[in-house]
């Protein structure tokens, strides 16, 4: 069965969309946490998630794979090179979500994405 296994539009093009999170996911990557919106927090979670298990993995193949989701051959390495170390005590949930209240534009509920080792 495939129930809930859409993805979150974001009021977004899926072009534009995938870029978004893309991007989301190499600067939590490299800064370690982010401030976002709750839905994007979660989208992006996913792809990092899904990142950090191929790098527990490891290999070629699953190097190659996490390249195809964020295309920065630089990044993605270091952060294959790091994340089995860093994360071998999480089967899962490497990512944390922290409140931290409103934006003041619109009053979307704001968190703090960040890695949790």
């Amino acid at each position: 069965m495939r129930h809930s296994k859409g993805n979150r539009k974001l009021s977004k093009p899926t072009d534009q969309r995938i870029a978004l999170l893309r991007s989301m996911a190499l600067s939590l990557i490299v800064n370690g946490k982010i401030n976002t919106s709750r839905d994007r927090a979660k989208e992006t979670r996913k792809l990092v998630e899904k990142i950090a298990a191929l790098s527990k993995k490891g290999g070629l193949s699953n190097l190659r794979r996490s390249l195809e989701i964020i295309p920065n051959k630089k990044a993605v390495t270091e952060f294959y090179k790091t994340a089995p170390e860093r994360f071998k005590d999480h089967a899962g949930g490497i990512c944390r979500i922290v409140n931290i209240g409103s934006r003041r534009g619109d009053n979307a509920d704001m968190v703090l994405l960040e890695l949790v080792a």
